[in-house]
């Protein structure tokens, strides 16, 4: 496995109106599970969506590295999964045809799609659902099968935006245990999310708010840093001082 890691720094995009990223500096370390954490508009969909390099930043670069060394992004794009918000698969396909069809995207040899594939499945538990439509999932079982596809590639980075928003529960709790294991093979895995329960969830996080960094670090660093028991308090001293 790929080693990958990712530095931002200074970086800043407008979008119409709107300074969604504002002199961002964030250090993705390797094999850690990293989460994004704020409220919407904060600015992290943006953030991910330049990770990728689906936008590029007003100012600002991002820094890549491979094995611990300077690597450029065309070195490393084709270890980097990005799964998006927005509903991303095809409501009429099935789960086995959305294996079938990232296959065929990422020119997969059977020896290697069989025994991934199978590990997916299981791992997921949606071997028992290969004939069912993606529009006949749940909400849990379809962030799933998301995820699966963008696993299907073997990356060395995972980037998922608010995977679990809507989603039941327990459906979250199965979607984090996911999480772990990529993270257990030292798989990067950066998580956008508004739920302020899985910050604590995380091996490092970063509190960001119209697109400003308001603390970066271990989680119980950060709250104790902040002088805070929950994380929901940073982000509610932020809003009353910009009231204020």
């Amino acid at each position: 496995m790929t080693l990958l890691g990712m530095e931002a720094r200074g970086l800043r995009k407008r979008l119409g109106p709107n300074q969604a990223l504002a002199g961002v500096s964030l250090d993705f370390s390797a094999g850690l599970l990293h989460g994004i954490i704020g409220p919407a508009g904060a600015g992290k969909t943006t953030l991910l969506r330049t990770l990728v390099g689906l936008l590029r930043p007003d100012q600002g670069e991002i820094l890549y590295t491979q094995e611990g060394r300077p690597a450029d992004f065309a070195a490393v794009r084709p270890f980097l999964a990005y799964m998006p918000q927005q509903q991303s698969l095809y409501p009429d396909l099935s789960v086995a045809e959305h294996m079938e069809f990232f296959r065929d995207l990422y020119r997969l040899p059977a020896a290697v799609y069989r025994p991934r594939a199978e590990e997916l499945l299981r791992i997921t538990r949606l071997e028992k659902f290969g004939d069912r439509r993606a529009g006949q999932l749940s909400g849990g079982m379809y962030k799933k099968l998301g995820l699966m596809c963008a696993l299907l590639q073997s990356p060395a980075a995972v980037l998922l935006d608010e995977p679990t928003n809507g989603v039941d529960p327990i459906s979250r709790r199965e979607f984090w245990d996911l999480l772990y294991r990529l993270s257990d093979q030292k798989i990067l895995v950066i998580i956008a999310t508004a739920y302020m329960d899985e910050a604590e969830r995380c091996s490092r996080v970063h509190l960001l708010d119209s697109g400003e960094v308001l603390a970066s670090g271990e989680p119980r660093a950060v709250l104790q840093g902040s002088k805070a028991v929950r994380f929901e308090e940073i982000f509610l001293r932020r809003a009353e001082g910009t009231r204020a």
